[in-house]
């Protein structure tokens, strides 16, 4: 009975109900154990009483069993669905695991899903990011890649690949017979054809990777310019201090906020400037670096005090910035205007107020987040498989040389390399080891 793996599937916590899972050839035995029901019913909804193994009753819920191997794990499977809370789950799984059952490990019945052939890789991983998705968009993506879009595309991907290796192949066996003239430019058309395609979707998802993981805006500026008073409002409370003291905020505060259908992780940074106070000078270099790994910058600058010697060195930041979405805010614009703006044109400008009005800056941001969401881009998910594709990528142009030259053990040689790499996203060549590490991310129960 120890291949049957049990835990709780809901979060820990005080919920109105809570599901423990049962995977394994223990399954049923466990239910007919538990219930003192003689005949259960797959993919029937039984509303019973539960005992312990005094035989003490634990809760009055219900019971579903999924036959082998029509259940998510293709292993039995059987879900109790008890009132929510830490004590009645705890017990309904203590006793499971007093009849011979082992606690699962985290990622474990997606591990046994995939092994049994009812999930790929590509699956088990958009069932891992959709837990923590941060957009719809990002929902939306995921759910696409839980249908089978990836998975569409590496196995269109490795027939390609395949079918310019066997080209290559009947070319090296058969050198002495006539070969078509087009077989060449077929291969060369279709290996271009495979890289540009490849090369978008890896562009894409570096670019829409926010929606996945959530975006990052980070508010730069010089001391009180209204930095953390944006910060409050947009969350709605007060999270960091405010007075009229330079250098207040010494260190980066980070905070999740819903923009939109967004949750983006909005960071308050501390004030740039020249400081000789060793705490000060901390919080300067990290707030660079928060700046250096934000998706969007918004610089604050100071519409009623004129441009001065701190406002240049914020400007001068932006302008090395050149990969990054900046969106440049005129704080305190309810007061007399006498920042001189000409040269901040060159960016997206938009008036706030943090103490009166931030809509349009909202506004702003929730467009900007939409427009990146749009599309139909196929979109990687993770390291590992924009690693996998460039991976393919770069075996195909090592390929190409040696075709032209008619070296053709080479091209192969490079082609089964392609092939690997691509085909790995859905089924790994080293199962042990690869599967631990990334099943091993996953919360429990899943």
């Amino acid at each position: 009975m120890h291949n049957s793996i049990a835990a709780i599937a809901t979060a820990h916590g005080v919920s109105s109900i809570s599901i423990i899972r049962v995977s394994g050839e223990a399954a049923l035995f466990v239910a007919h154990k538990i219930s003192h029901l003689e005949n259960i019913i797959p993919r029937h909804a039984h509303l019973t009483s539960l005992y312990n193994a005094q035989d003490d009753l634990i809760d009055h819920a219900i019971m579903i069993y999924f036959a082998a191997p029509h259940s998510f794990t293709g292993e039995e499977i059987v879900e109790f669905q008890c009132h929510g809370g830490m004590i009645v789950a705890q017990e309904i799984l203590d006793t499971i695991l007093s009849h011979g059952v082992r606690l699962a490990q985290p990622g474990e019945f997606s591990k046994r899903a995939f092994l049994n052939g009812k999930i790929d890789l590509t699956e088990a991983e958009a069932i891992s990011k959709l837990i923590e998705a941060k957009s719809v968009d990002a929902a939306k993506i995921l759910a696409k890649q839980m249908k089978g879009e990836l998975k569409t595309f590496v196995d269109e991907s490795r027939e390609a690949l395949l079918r310019s290796l066997a080209y290559s192949e009947v070319m090296i066996d058969y050198a002495e017979e006539d070969i078509p003239d087009d077989i060449m430019e077929s291969i060369v058309t279709q290996l271009d054809s495979l890289s540009s395609k490849i090369e978008q979707i890896v562009e894409a998802s570096h670019r829409r990777r926010g929606l996945i993981e959530g975006f990052k805006v980070a508010i730069i500026g010089k001391p009180n310019v209204g930095k953390s008073s944006l910060l409050n409002a947009l969350l709605s409370y007060d999270r960091a201090i405010v007075s009229d003291i330079a250098g207040t905020t010494r260190d980066t505060i980070e905070e999740q906020v819903r923009i939109g259908s967004h949750i983006i992780r909005l960071v308050d940074t501390a004030g740039i400037r020249e400081s000789e106070d060793t705490i000060e000078k901390i919080g300067i270099e990290r707030s660079l670096s928060s700046v250096e790994d934000a998706d969007v910058i918004v610089a604050l600058f100071d519409y009623s005090r004129p441009f001065d010697v701190e406002d240049e060195r914020i400007f001068s930041i932006l302008e090395t910035l050149e990969d990054k979405h900046i969106i440049v805010a005129l704080n305190k614009s309810d007061l007399e205007h006498v920042l001189v703006i000409d040269r901040l044109h060159k960016y997206d400008m938009i008036e706030v107020s943090a103490k009166k009005a931030f809509v349009k800056l909202t506004e702003t941001l929730e467009t900007l987040f939409d427009s990146i969401g749009e599309g139909e881009e196929l979109m990687l998910i993770s390291a590992r498989q924009i690693e996998a594709v460039t991976q393919a990528k770069n075996a195909i142009y090592e390929a190409k040389m040696p075709l032209l030259e008619g070296e053709l053990e080479f091209f192969s040689y490079h082609l089964q390399e392609a092939v690997k790499s691509i085909s790995s996203i859905s089924k790994p060549y080293d199962n042990e080891e690869i599967l631990d590490k990334m099943f091993g991310e996953f919360c429990l129960g899943k």
